[in-house]
């Protein structure tokens, strides 16, 4: 896995060994961050569930001011550090090793609005609908803010999705077996 585009471009990222982890592919990275690409520059990022903090680093090559890593793994952690250090983005990072719902709470606390939000959880759990609901309920979206979600259970997702009447689902891809849905918040 590597930095696509940007100042850190080229620049390989450790990752996390093992089956419970699947590093977003190279070529859905692109295609998101082609969609999203204007939209970064001076941007806020939340990486919800970091991983190895791809998806954050890549923004922050490519102009985002400031991103938010959280993961609740020793490990994920371990490497995330590992790849700000080889980025060097410390001073435009903020690395969360908490559970999402305390990490949602300490941004609301904090008062910390993101214009996007990346939701990348475990495949297989409702994180994703969860993760929106306290988003939505601790207002921590900037007015013209967006969530990402990549998933593999996409009408699983987007079935509770469009139950909920705070947000515009405006966009769906399908990448082989990864699906990425983007959503606002209406009005």
């Amino acid at each position: 896995m590597r930095i696509i585009s940007g100042l850190n471009r080229g620049t390989k990222l450790n990752t996390l060994e093992g089956i419970d982890t699947r590093p977003t592919l190279d070529r859905v990275k692109e295609a998101l961050f082609s969609k999203i690409n204007y939209e970064l520059v001076d941007s806020k990022i939340l990486d919800l569930f970091s991983g190895s903090g791809s998806l954050a680093l890549e923004s922050i090559s490519r102009g985002a001011k400031k991103a938010y890593l959280c993961d609740s793994s020793f490990k994920a952690i371990n490497i995330i550090k590992q790849n700000i250090k080889k980025t060097r983005t410390e001073d435009k990072t903020v690395v969360l090793h908490k559970d999402y719902i305390k990490a949602l709470e300490e941004l609301k606390l904090d008062n910390v609005k993101f214009d996007i939000i990346f939701l990348d959880p475990p495949y297989k759990t409702n994180y994703n609908i969860k993760s929106i609901d306290l988003i939505l309920k601790y207002d921590l979206l900037e007015n013209n803010g967006k969530i990402i979600i990549e998933t593999d259970i996409p009408n699983e997702i987007l079935s509770k999705l469009e139950k909920n009447i705070l947000i515009d689902i405006y966009d769906v891809k399908k990448y082989g077996r990864v699906t990425l849905i983007f959503i606002r918040r209406k009005g």
